[in-house]
């Protein structure tokens, strides 16, 4: 397995002196392509730190981060930028769509940015759509969606240009169980496609349908273990 994520001793301080606060404190981790990785840590752990670490959103005060043997530290914020626009697709817990636009309009909207074409960027909009199962809500707006078909927008959205990793923060916080199931099925399915996934929670069941788990606390990693009840129920499909 290639070596996608590799973190050096990051730390991240806030409010440098007295009232110091050390979100992330000297950690290192390696994270392969492909892999299914859950971070789980309650509020305040640091686990939001790595992830906005992670998706290239924040820089570390120490450390070095490393992605696809790439110094992150060394790069301008236009190459940040080119590497959140292409290399990771973003799921938030507050799905983070657009009210007055059709939910093939906010699959589209990253698109535009990137410069896609107008036939290309409906192509892939559609396409992402019906993978996550709305290929008949792709003209409603969020206001006639449920929190569950807003969220696969969202995870929609993220994957329509095929990123190679994506990364979840608490993707299903906003959803009954049920919706929760769906949402956790769609990101299994995309790592069974090969795409590395990096779930962000504080909900150890949502963590136990990863196939790795990391949890932090007080800013350090804790544990770090393959779980193993997940790979053998894989084993079993």
């Amino acid at each position: 397995m290639q070596t996608l994520v590799e973190i050096r001793d990051i730390c991240k301080i806030y409010n440098p002196g007295e009232n110091e606060v050390k979100a992330l404190d000297h950690v290192s981790l390696t994270i392969g392509e492909g892999e299914f990785v859950a971070i789980i840590g309650h509020s305040g752990s640091g686990k939001s730190t790595l992830m906005n670490m992670l998706g290239c959103l924040d820089v570390p005060t120490s450390g070095s981060y490393f992605l696809h043997g790439h110094d992150v530290g060394s790069m301008s914020d236009d190459e940040l930028s080119d590497i959140r626009n292409q290399e990771i697709g973003f799921v938030f817990q507050g799905f983070n769509l657009i009210p007055s636009l059709t939910a093939v309009e906010n699959v589209e909207l990253p698109l535009i940015y990137r410069g896609v074409g107008k036939r290309e960027r409906q192509e892939l909009s559609e396409k992402a759509l019906e993978k996550v199962g709305l290929g008949k809500r792709m003209t409603h707006k969020p206001s006639e969606m449920s929190g569950g078909q807003q969220q696969r927008v969202a995870i929609a959205r993220a994957i329509a240009q095929a990123p190679p990793i994506i990364l979840a923060d608490e993707p299903t916080g906003n959803l009954d169980s049920g919706s929760t199931r769906e949402i956790m099925d769609i990101l299994r399915g995309l790592h069974e496609e090969g795409r590395t996934v990096i779930l962000i929670t504080h909900d150890n069941d949502i963590a136990a349908r990863a196939k790795r788990v990391i949890k932090i606390m007080d800013g350090k990693i804790e544990e770090d273990y393959e779980n193993v009840s997940e790979n053998e129920e894989s084993g079993r499909k």
